[in-house]
């Protein structure tokens, strides 16, 4: 676990990388380890279609490309950034909303991300994602 540089102890962060699988149980365990319990299954979801949309749409499933996954704790927001190794989503693709065919396969994934937390954000190229929870 890192600290970060000129930051008040009550901030901490830790980096996880791991290759691209969807055994994603053990991992997502560890990355809420520090989250009370009336948030955590809403958050477990949340990071799950995080993840395994890294590894299926971002990695394409190879397990040569890992995931790169930083936890952030601050006083105030439980914080977790999820990178793949992709070329990213496209701007107009990225936002929360269910899709027009709701007996599709897919496609819902990024919806409940957006309902299972209070700030998202994509990085410019759109392969890294920023998910935030108020304390």
């Amino acid at each position: 676990m890192g600290q970060g540089l000129g930051l008040s102890t009550s901030w901490c962060w830790s980096e996880f990388i791991t290759p691209s699988t969807l055994q994603l149980q053990p991992l997502i365990e560890l990355l809420m380890e520090p989250v009370p319990s009336p948030d955590r299954d809403l958050l477990h979801l949340g990071l799950q279609e995080a993840l395994v949309n890294a590894v299926r749409h971002g990695n394409g499933g190879d397990p040569h490309k890992p995931l790169r996954i930083r936890r952030i704790l601050s006083p105030r927001w439980f914080v977790w950034q999820v990178q793949d190794q992709g070329l990213g989503i496209p701007q107009r693709h990225r936002r929360g909303k269910l899709p027009e065919n709701l007996e599709a396969p897919s496609g819902r994934g990024l919806f409940l991300i957006h309902q299972c937390f209070d700030d998202v954000r994509w990085s410019r190229r759109g392969n890294r994602l920023q998910l935030a929870k108020r304390r």
